[in-house]
């Protein structure tokens, strides 16, 4: 049988092998029982031995633990970001449709006191100078003139907030609004300058649309001082782009444009043949509406009788199968004896 005191050391062997896995800083020092002068010794293996390298998969684990914790954490930053997204959309929507219900300039006034940012104020000013751009309801010269001034005032005013906030398609709004005040006004060249910053922001984004829009105002622009070359120009491509986006109504819009430069210059033969083309397409317009409504009349119609269908046969099956439970329900006859 061993040593008691042999057996003593090797427990204290383990024990220090133990605490040396949990790191360099535990220093272990072993001594011999109370009342021995001995001193424990290691033996010459252990004293030797290196401590125990750590797993080598521990290092890869850990990576992975950290890359799946930063995964969720972006994938929830990311939950967050769209959610913030959803309801500045939202309370925009909601600003828009609260300020489009005001239709007097005192209760807009009122709104941009407790309005709290730019976005607001934008909208609330764009308001005001949608209400005063309805100048050409007004029979009053001297009040109708009162109304351009507030209308191009209170656009400025929308314009320096939507160009605070980056919001380049209100900007544009602005721009178009501007440029029929000041021609309306017979300010040509304001005119001109802001039909072309709302061309630039069309081109910018391809916005088509608009681009064709912005072209036909620039040739009325150039059609009333006598440019008429470029008016031209701008008609011109203006019909390519009306072609190119199949668009019969923008190619229509183009053709009344070029009646009017055509009466203007008074090259009546183009005008006259220019009146036919615009009435071809209006019968074409016209023909492709009606196949059009009656293309959606046939879809509606064949949904209902669809739904008629599935509803009878419904009814047949819910008949059937009562008469089937009736029938194995009723008493059964009783032979008589």
């Amino acid at each position: 049988m061993a040593d008691l005191s042999d057996l003593a050391a090797f427990a204290a062997v383990g024990a220090v092998s133990a605490l040396a896995v949990c790191g360099d800083r535990y220093a272990v020092r072993l001594s011999a029982p109370a009342g021995s002068s001995e001193i424990i010794k290691l033996p010459p293996f252990m004293e030797s031995a290196n401590l125990p390298d750590p797993p080598d998969n521990l290092p890869s684990l850990t990576s992975a633990l950290q890359l799946d914790s930063l995964r969720a954490t972006l994938l929830e930053a990311q939950l967050m970001r769209d959610s913030v997204k959803q309801q500045i959309k939202l309370n925009y929507q909601l600003n828009v449709a609260r300020v489009q219900r005001l239709n007097d300039v005192d209760s807009l006034r009122m709104n941009f006191k407790l309005a709290t940012n730019d976005t607001v104020r934008a909208l609330i000013y764009s308001r005001m100078a949608e209400i005063y751009l309805n100048y050409d309801t007004i029979s009053n010269k001297k009040k109708q003139l009162l109304y351009q001034n507030h209308a191009i005032d209170y656009t400025l005013l929308a314009i320096h907030k939507y160009a605070s906030i980056d919001d380049s398609t209100s900007l544009r709004k602005c721009f178009d609004n501007l440029a029929k005040v000041y021609y309306s006004q017979k300010k040509y060249s304001q005119a001109k300058w802001f039909i072309l910053q709302s061309n630039t922001l069309s081109r910018a984004t391809n916005d088509i649309p608009n681009i064709i829009s912005s072209l036909l105002v620039l040739s009325m622009v150039k059609r009333d001082i006598k440019d008429y070359s470029l008016a031209m120009s701008d008609l011109d491509e203006a019909m390519q782009l009306s072609k190119a986006s199949h668009s019969q109504k923008a190619q229509l819009e183009v053709m009344k444009n070029y009646v009017s430069l055509y009466h203007q210059v008074k090259n009546y033969p183009k005008e006259v043949a220019m009146l036919k083309k615009e009435d071809s397409l209006k019968e074409s317009i016209r023909k492709n509406e009606k196949a059009q409504l009656m293309a959606k009349l046939a879809t509606q119609n064949a949904l209902q009788k669809k739904k008629a269908d599935s509803l009878q046969t419904k009814k047949k099956l819910y008949s059937s199968n009562t008469h089937k439970l009736y029938k194995s329900n009723s008493p059964k006859k009783i032979d008589s004896l």
